[in-house]
Formats: structure tokens, C-alpha cells, sequence
């Protein structure tokens, strides 16, 4: 039979296994080391390298997009759901159009880390290519006229690509492929950012 106790012991903290027929056997670390990792954790934390830490925001934002056929709704990209075959009912569905685009509002404005789009794998995968993601504040051209975060020039099929947006500013997230008659489908969109800062200068 044998029990554990955590102490507090000058400048280390000490986890001690006690037993009925055993000398009791103690191990220690330095608070000091453990407020360093602390510290290291916090440092890391403001440079934005706790990247994969960060909160999908998607999900607490409204969807909308240019035109739902066969039940491809909105909604499916940010169900917090990778499922990238289309009868598993979690991918977005456009008509073929000219410019078709899906557009996340967060309700506020974010600074954006990175985007992370993944694609249909069950058919059609290369209905994404040069598609672009757009970030900003103006839903000018439906949010389409803001400004790029990138393009993305193919996804493999189900596959889940990262996009860098280097803390670009934006309540809209939009993804959009210009100009071609094209349908466009997602499976899952992913955001990661922290609340812009407020102009203080007015």
C-alpha cells in the first residue's frame, strides 16, 4: 500500500510516494525552473508561437456564401469537422458561377494568424485551385475587395492546408475564386487570431 504527498519545501516543490514497507522516495523541481518555463510559455505566447494553442475563432462567427445547391450550406465549413467526403454532409456547395466566394463574419475585427482550408477528397478536388482568401473590414464586392492573405494554388484532395496571414487585420474572412465560371466547395475552414487591439487614437 503506498500514497502520495505534494510539499512545499524552501524553493522546490516535492512530490513524495510514502509506503507501508518502503522508505519513502521523493522527487523535486525547482520553482525556480518551473517559473522560468512559465515565463519561456508567456514570451512565446506574445511573439505568436503558440500557434497550435490558439482557439479555431470560426466557430463562434456567421457563415454565408454566393449561391447553395445540393444542400451545401454554409454552415458545413466551420462545423469543426475535417469529414471531407461530401455524403458525410460537412463540405459547402456552390452552383457553377462567375466569382463564386464564402464569407465568415467574426463579429469583430481579429488579427489573423493563419487560415486553414481543407478540401473535398471524394471528387472534384481541383474545383479549388487558384482560389484566394481575403481578409478585412469592408464587405465591398461582398467582402471580396479586401485585401489578399493568399492564393491558393491547389489543396490535395482531403487534404488540410495552413495559410500564413501575419496578424492581417479584418472582421471578414472570405474565400473566393475570381473572375471563372467555377463551384466552390469546402470542407472546413479554420481561423486562428486574437482580437485587434482598439485604435486608441481614434
Amino acid at each position: 500500500m503506498e500514497f502520495s504527498k505534494m510539499y512545499l519545501h524552501f524553493m522546490c516543490v516535492c512530490v513524495c510516494t510514502f509506503s507501508l514497507w518502503l522508505s519513502p522516495s521523493c522527487e523535486c523541481e525547482s520553482l525556480l525552473r518551473m517559473t522560468s518555463l512559465l515565463v519561456v510559455f508567456v514570451v512565446l505566447a506574445a511573439l505568436g508561437q503558440t500557434r497550435g494553442l490558439l482557439v479555431n475563432i470560426a466557430k463562434g462567427g456567421t457563415v454565408t456564401q454566393s449561391s447553395v445547391v445540393w444542400a451545401g450550406v454554409p454552415e458545413r465549413a466551420v462545423d469543426v469537422r475535417r469529414f471531407n467526403i461530401y455524403r458525410q454532409r460537412s463540405c459547402t456547395h456552390t452552383r457553377r458561377e462567375a466569382g463564386p466566394w464564402w464569407r465568415l463574419d467574426l463579429q469583430k475585427t481579429f488579427s489573423i494568424s493563419t487560415v486553414t482550408v481543407t478540401n473535398r477528397r471524394d471528387c472534384c478536388h481541383g474545383r479549388i485551385d487558384r482560389a484566394e482568401i481575403h481578409i478585412g473590414d469592408s464587405l465591398q464586392d461582398h467582402g471580396n475587395g479586401n485585401p489578399r492573405c493568399a492564393v491558393i494554388s491547389s489543396l490535395p484532395a482531403g487534404g488540410s492546408v495552413t495559410f500564413e496571414c501575419k496578424g492581417m487585420e479584418g472582421r471578414y474572412v472570405n474565400i473566393v475564386i475570381p473572375g471563372r465560371r467555377k463551384i466552390l466547395t469546402l470542407c472546413e475552414v479554420e481561423v486562428t487570431g486574437t482580437e485587434a487591439s482598439p485604435d486608441v487614437c481614434g
